[in-house]
């Protein structure tokens, strides 16, 4: 069964609005569910990997008080990729020090047999006015 752009869109912004909350809930378990084992964030520091990301949250190094998608979600299927870009807020916490964010953000997903899971995060970063 073949799903519409429209319906794979709302489906996926659902899904990423189900992967913010686990984020502001600050649960490594529930965040890694909705990721590719190999999935990756690009950002102005570089790239880090699950595993680290995950582990700063488990450890409570990172967390994260508030996220939220701004405006519209663009989403794109190439077989059995979509590419979803969205502005996002956010306010986290590293290492006891706060962060607000507002960012571009690119997440490529992958089907798989578990459903959709992202394998890449691209931010950037919203330039200031």
């Amino acid at each position: 069964m073949t799903m519409t752009d429209s319906a794979l869109a709302d489906q996926l912004v659902a899904l990423l609005d189900e992967w913010m909350a686990a984020i502001v809930a600050n649960d490594a378990a529930r965040i890694g569910a909705y990721m590719t084992d190999d999935w990756i964030m690009v950002s102005e520091n570089g790239i880090a990997t699950a595993e680290e990301f995950l582990a700063f949250v488990e450890s409570g190094a990172l967390t994260h008080s508030a996220m939220q998608q701004v405006g519209e979600a663009r989403v794109r299927r190439t077989g059995d990729v979509a590419v979803l870009t969205v502005r996002a807020t956010n306010i986290a916490h590293y290492q006891g020090k706060r962060f607000d964010a507002d960012e571009w953000t690119t997440d490529v997903f992958v089907e798989t047999e578990q459903g959709w899971r992202c394998a890449l995060t691209q931010i950037t970063a919203v330039a200031a006015p």
